[in-house]
């Protein structure tokens, strides 16, 4: 029996062993907070938020709220919801989708060699890498395509097929960091380039988001009624992009183009009521966005056992 189905026919007992296990072996040091991963059901489908770990403290003012005349504002609310800014942790939150043929496994994380979690918390989630039919990149900054390839730089996900926006793969490839040049390069042959707009499995459609890179694409799930949207890093941060529609990243490329992506994408999941998630929001990073006022808000959904 696969691994797959094994656990989901044994159920939480199984994942308990396996929690024990990462422990033992080291994977899951004693005293850290648990098994890095999230599931919860989507229609016929399996969701699974996988944490890539955190980041160290660090000062979250300029890169996470960049616009100068808003230091002040943004600092207030930073303080105001109990985060300090000068020592605040950047989560990294890929997902797993499990179709039942299809396993897609949206960004790579950061790689083990850069201190990243996703295949110990994919394990411990009940799958391996040879599990994932599918990886789909939202874009090609080093926390999203650092998990591509293994420490010998051979595929992480050896059966998968490769999928990332045709805009964004075009710009990367034609002005390579040196986290493409290790992963996205030598992987070519087995990207395939990916349309706004076209479904990439059923159910599953790619959503132009540009701004933060040049091709920027998310992903809208939709199955038997229910909808998830998966920003990656369109959404931007989960107080200051939402408080301040003309809030931008340090790290946004085109920030005029992620503004206006930000506004069209929180408008469209607040009106529809989805369930989104964030690559960088809060663990586990799960909810939906509202209006509040002049700008939005994210909404934690219930945390579920």
């Amino acid at each position: 029996m696969k691994r797959r189905t094994f656990i989901q026919a044994t159920g939480g007992l199984l994942f308990s062993g396996l929690l024990l296990r990462g422990h033992a072996q080291g994977r899951v040091p004693k005293g850290v907070n648990g098994g890095g991963f999230y599931r919860f059901s989507l229609g016929s489908a399996a969701v699974v938020v996988l944490s890539d770990g955190q980041s160290a403290p660090g000062p979250l003012l300029p890169n996470w709220g960049a616009n100068p005349e808003l230091q002040e504002a943004f600092r207030r609310t930073l303080e105001e919801n109990f985060l300090n800014p000068e020592a605040t942790r950047n989560n990294f939150n890929p997902v797993l989708l499990d179709l039942g043929e299809a396993r897609l496994l949206v960004d790579t994380g950061r790689g083990v060699a850069a201190g990243g979690r996703l295949l110990a918390h994919l394990e411990l989630a009940g799958y391996a890498p040879e599990d994932i039919t599918h990886v789909f990149l939202t874009h090609g900054h080093p926390d999203h395509i650092g998990g591509l390839v293994d420490g010998e730089g051979r595929p992480a996900f050896p059966r998968a097929t490769h999928l990332m926006g045709e805009v964004d793969l075009d710009y990367w490839l034609k002005n390579p960091s040196p986290a493409v040049s290790r992963t996205l390069v030598p992987l070519r042959e087995r990207i395939r380039a990916v349309r706004e707009g076209e479904e990439i499995l059923p159910g599953v459609r790619a959503v132009a988001s540009y701004g933060h890179t040049p091709g920027h694409m998310s992903l809208e799930v939709a199955s038997q009624g229910q909808k998830l949207f998966i920003f990656g890093d369109a959404a931007g941060h989960y107080l200051l992009s939402l408080r301040f529609s003309q809030a931008y990243l340090g790290f946004d490329m085109d920030k005029a183009e992620a503004v206006r992506t930000r506004a069209r994408l929180f408008q469209k999941v607040a009106e529809e009521r989805s369930l989104v998630t964030a690559y960088h929001f809060p663990w586990p990073a799960l909810g939906r966005i509202r209006r509040q006022g002049e700008g939005y808000e994210f909404v934690p959904a219930f945390f579920e056992f």
